[in-house]
């Protein structure tokens, strides 16, 4: 009994910690990739995931983002009035397709850019070789993030692919797109 007790607390204790840095990650980033954009909310992951997938639609976006369809319209509405989306004609007539401009493609660039430095803050405490045994259990724990495409483009929704896919292991979510 007291063993369950002590696994209990320390799993408690875990799950404590990991939430705290959770939230503060989350903080952090989110003051970083708004100030790169100048719009809260979900500006900033709009623009990273259009330069990740060019053409999306609206109702993709939206998915994506998890926010309702007229919420996505007005996202798409505030970033082609800052000149950072245009939209095309989509697949059919009925569907426009969301691309980003070159000044947009800068703004993901920004965007990304100023995360990793938020990120970077948060993990600079650590050895190298801490940071090297962090990895793979970060890995694990986001691979089991989703387990569909849909869910992982969302969880993705800020991510650099570039360094993220581009390590030794891949991309930690590779499983969704079989």
């Amino acid at each position: 009994m007291h063993n369950q007790v002590m696994h209990s607390c320390m799993a408690d204790r875990l799950a404590q910690l990991l939430g705290v840095l959770a939230l503060a990650a989350a903080d952090r980033c989110r003051a970083a990739v708004d100030a790169a954009v100048g719009r809260g909310g979900a500006h900033a992951a709009a623009l990273v995931h259009l330069d990740a997938h060019p053409d999306e639609s609206v109702q993709g976006l939206a998915d994506v983002l998890r926010v309702s369809q007229p919420a996505a319209v007005r996202i798409a509405d505030r970033l082609a009035a800052d000149g950072l989306v245009e939209r095309r004609a989509g697949a059919d007539r009925r569907v426009r397709a969301l691309r980003l401009t070159a000044k947009g493609r800068r703004a993901a660039v920004d965007v990304l850019f100023e995360r990793a430095g938020a990120l970077d803050d948060l993990v600079s405490v650590l050895e190298p070789r801490e940071r090297a045994a962090l990895e793979p259990l970060l890995e694990r724990l986001v691979a089991a993030l989703a387990q569909d495409r849909p869910g992982a483009l969302t969880v993705c929704r800020l991510c650099d692919r570039s360094v993220c896919c581009g390590g030794p292991g891949g991309c930690p979510l590779d499983h969704t797109t079989a």
